[in-house]
């Protein structure tokens, strides 16, 4: 069997199929290209066309979102919703409310979301969602009346057994109860397990705030222990400034870290006594302000529009914006300036040639279905307390976090190991990721 050629005319297809989708079709090409190890040893897979199956969504639903501004004046949106996998439970991934926001977007995300469940052992299938609306500059009514119609459409295709939204990039702790006070409206019933992120007083889970960023810096700590380092007294640059990047921040400082460095979509701060993250959740949480106004604030720091945060020498860097942020150019930079260490806290935040640089450099990589998953997993934890009516602690819920990300590194790891290259974070997840789901599909039959 020629599976070098399997996989270049699966790709050919899936460009035919899905024409004009560039993130989705980069996010296939990663998995793809890491997947010939295991396709070659396990022909079960390709006689029982599993890739195929993976890479075509169970479903995908496109929806007018009709609503009413603060002037009185009817707007119209679009919204998604992409259920791409069930094989290892009801469809997992968060909505996100961006401009950007289009039917290529959510396929990538919702396809990168298939192998991150897998990652975290969980019961959890993959699936993404959203909508061309931006929150930024809404009233809390407007927002309101826009979640409102937007479940209006989708509440047909939730469940805790079906389908569980969580959030992503502008949809917080606010939009999930908006969405979910409709929810309920609709159905007569307080199904808690059917979306994750709501507050804690009301079936929320604790540390779902903190958990992607956490996540990600915990995945860090397991890399470069490997090389028997730490993140004390480590330098570290972080994108972007969200909910992610904050967390991020916070969970590297808390183990001796310092943050020197974070960004938003107008450009980056820079403040060589280490951030104040204290300064910046006021700013970004309860302001909801641009991170230029923390350079206003203190005297150390100062803010550029030129040029990239990733100019700014690091031992660590944490990409944790959006898509595509870290470019090859930059990861020149990181490696000219001596970083260790990149996990992504964002989807797919390094472009292809970026990671190509990265690991070629001897930089411990970690990709996003692997770093980023801890959000997901204690999404999945806070089902797990919906459907047996209990709250854990913060610790509680934190430690089993660490047990997750802990697993997960261990997983890509030997998985890469077992396949000749055990620094390969990448083709780690990719393939134990794969593994997992393939052998739920098989099991079920040809559905």
């Amino acid at each position: 069997m020629n599976v070098s050629a399997t996989i270049e005319d699966l790709y050919a297809e899936i460009l035919r199929r899905n024409p004009g989708e560039t993130e989705f079709h980069q996010a296939a090409a990663e998995v793809l290209h890491s997947l010939e190890p295991v396709l070659r040893a396990h022909p079960e897979y390709v006689d029982g066309r599993v890739v195929e199956r993976l890479c075509e969504p169970e479903r995908q639903l496109i929806f007018r979102v009709p609503w009413t501004d603060d002037h009185g004046d009817i707007q119209v949106n679009r919204g998604f919703r992409v259920e791409f996998s069930s094989a290892l439970g009801p469809y997992k991934g968060g909505l996100r409310f961006h401009p950007s926001v289009n039917l290529g977007i959510v396929k990538f995300l919702g396809f990168e979301q298939i192998f991150k469940n897998a990652l975290t052992g969980l019961a959890i299938g993959g699936g993404k969602g959203g909508a061309d609306f931006d929150p930024k500059g809404r009233s809390d009514g407007e927002v309101m009346r826009f979640c409102q119609s937007f479940m209006t459409e989708l509440h047909r295709h939730l469940g805790e057994h079906t389908d569980v939204p969580a959030g992503d990039i502008g949809v917080g702790t606010r939009e999930i109860g908006y969405l979910f006070g409709q929810y309920k409206r609709l159905t007569n019933r307080f199904e808690a397990g059917v979306l994750t992120g709501k507050a804690v007083g009301w079936g929320g889970s604790h540390v779902r705030t903190e958990a992607t960023g956490y996540g990600t810096v915990y995945f860090v700590q397991e890399m470069l222990a490997t090389r028997d380092r730490q993140i004390d007294g480590s330098r570290v640059v972080v994108s972007g400034s969200g909910n992610v990047a904050l967390y991020a921040i916070e969970k590297i400082h808390a183990l001796g870290g310092r943050v020197v460095a974070c960004s938003d979509s107008s450009g980056y701060l820079v403040d060589e006594n280490g951030l104040d993250l204290e300064l910046l959740k006021e700013i970004k949480e309860v302001r909801r302000d641009r991170i230029e106004v923390y350079a206003e604030a203190r005297p150390t720091a100062s803010f550029s529009r030129r040029g990239s945060v990733f100019d700014i020498p690091c031992d660590i860097a944490l990409p944790c914006a959006t898509q595509n942020e870290l470019t090859e150019q930059s990861a020149v930079a990181l490696v000219k300036n001596g970083v260790l260490a990149v996990a992504e806290g964002a989807n797919m935040p390094c472009t292809p040639t970026a990671v190509g640089v990265l690991r070629e450099a001897g930089v411990l990589f970690g990709p996003g279905k692997a770093a980023n998953a801890g959000g997901v997993a204690t999404s999945a934890l806070e089902m797990r307390q919906n459907a047996s009516r209990d709250q854990w602690t913060f610790a509680q819920t934190e430690a089993r976090l660490g047990e997750v990300m802990r697993d997960i590194h261990t997983q890509c790891r030997e998985t890469a190991a077992r396949y000749g290259d055990p620094e390969n974070y990448v083709l780690g997840a990719n393939i134990a990721g794969f593994q997992r789901t393939a052998e739920a599909v098989l099991a079920q039959g040809v559905v």
